[in-house]
C-alpha cells in the first residue's frame, strides 16, 4: 500500500481527532529528530488527544455551569480560617462525592470563603468527570416560583435535576416569596431520590432559622433532613476575607450543632 496516497488530514477529520489533526506534522518531525519508535509515536499522539479532549470538556462544562468565578481549593487561603483543615474537605473532592451522593452545607458569616469552597468542590467534580451547576438560592426560588405560577414547574425543574452536582448559594441572605420552601423542597427531594449531591452555603443555622427565611418550618425541616441524611454541616470560621485588612476578629463562639472545620479555639 502506498502511504503517500493517504490523506491523513481527511482521515483524522473523519475520526474527529482534532488535536491530532493539528499536531501530527510537528510530531512527525519531533519523532524523526528524537528517534521515536512507532509505539512511542502512537502513544504520545493518542495521549495528547485524550488530554486535549479532557481539557476541552472541563472548559465547556465550566462555562455552562453558571459559576460567578472559577476557584480551586489550592487558591483558598487556609491561614485566615483558624486552622481550617483541607483533610476535612477530602471526602468532597474525590469522585465518590458524586457517585455516593454526598451533600455538604457550608455555614458561616459573610466573607468567610463559603462560595469559594463551594465553587472549588464543584470544579473538582467537573475535573473528576461529572457535570456541575451553580445558582443562588434567590435566583432558583424566583425562577421556580414564577414557573409554578404559570404551570411550568415540572419543565423548569429539569435544569436543576440534570447536573450531577448542584451548588445552591446564599440560602438566607435575601428575603423570598411565600412559595420559597415549596419550590426548594421539590429540587432537594427529587435530587435526593436520584442520589444526586448538593452543596449549600448559608449564613443561617439550618436547624433554627431556615423555617423563618423559607416561610415554612415543616418544609424547611424536611429539606435539611434530606440534605443531611447523606451529608455534613461544616462551619467555615475565621475573619472575613473582605475586611481582613481591618483585622476585625469575631470573638463569638461557634454554634454547637455543627461540625467544626477549624480546630483552634479563639483567645
Amino acid at each position: 500500500m502506498n502511504t503517500t496516497d493517504i490523506n491523513v488530514d481527511a482521515l483524522l477529520k473523519r475520526l474527529h481527532l482534532a488535536n491530532a489533526r493539528r499536531s501530527w506534522r510537528d510530531m512527525i518531525a519531533r519523532a524523526e529528530k528524537e528517534a521515536w519508535s512507532c509505539r512511542d509515536f502512537l502513544a504520545i499522539l493518542v495521549a495528547e488527544e485524550v488530554a486535549h479532549r479532557q481539557q476541552t470538556r472541563i472548559q465547556r462544562l465550566s462555562s455552562r455551569g453558571g459559576f460567578p468565578f472559577l476557584k480551586t481549593v489550592d487558591d483558598f487561603d487556609f491561614s485566615l480560617q483558624s486552622s481550617l483543615r483541607l483533610q476535612v474537605l477530602g471526602n468532597y473532592l474525590c469522585p465518590e462525592m458524586v457517585s455516593e451522593g454526598r451533600n455538604i452545607m457550608l455555614l458561616g458569616k459573610s466573607g468567610r470563603g463559603k462560595t469559594h469552597l463551594a465553587v472549588a468542590i464543584a470544579y473538582r467534580a467537573i475535573q473528576n468527570g461529572f457535570s456541575a451547576s451553580f445558582v443562588t438560592a434567590a435566583a432558583l426560588i424566583e425562577e421556580l416560583s414564577g414557573a409554578s405560577s404559570q404551570g411550568r414547574l415540572r419543565e423548569a425543574l429539569s435544569a436543576y435535576l440534570q447536573p450531577h452536582l448542584l451548588v445552591i448559594d446564599e440560602v438566607g441572605y435575601l428575603s423570598y416569596g411565600p412559595d420559597a420552601a415549596n419550590v426548594l423542597f421539590h429540587v432537594v427531594n427529587l435530587r435526593h431520590l436520584r442520589h444526586r449531591p448538593m452543596v449549600f452555603t448559608t449564613n443561617k443555622s439550618p436547624l433554627t432559622a431556615w423555617g423563618e427565611v423559607l416561610h415554612d418550618h415543616d418544609l424547611a425541616e424536611a429539606i435539611v433532613d434530606r440534605v443531611l441524611e447523606k451529608g455534613r454541616l461544616l462551619l467555615v470560621d475565621g475573619p472575613s476575607y473582605r475586611t481582613r485588612h481591618l483585622k476585625l476578629d469575631n470573638t463569638e463562639q461557634p454554634a454547637k450543632d455543627v461540625a467544626r472545620v477549624s480546630g483552634k479555639q479563639r483567645p
